[in-house]
């Protein structure tokens, strides 16, 4: 049984790939709180900015690196 297989049997959230990068992460979208990309803190402007480019899960390194372009921007 390979890796990928073996995970999604144990796991009891969905595998998908973050929409930008294509990294496996788990989602837990009915589970907010747990989910990796609850740790990203943003604000309206940032998730309307994120959403205009964007319609999937992503990893919260994505999200992180897209706040911090996004700050930029907008202190421009």
């Amino acid at each position: 049984m390979n890796h990928e297989l073996s995970a999604m049997i144990h796991t009891k959230h969905e595998i998908i790939s973050c929409d930008r990068c294509g990294k496996r992460i788990e989602c837990k979208a009915n589970a907010y709180t747990k989910c990796q990309c609850s740790v990203v803190q943003l604000t309206i402007n940032e998730v309307q900015y994120i959403s205009e480019n964007y319609e999937g899960c992503m990893c919260a390194g994505c999200l992180l690196e897209l706040q911090v372009e996004y700050r930029g921007i907008a202190v421009m």
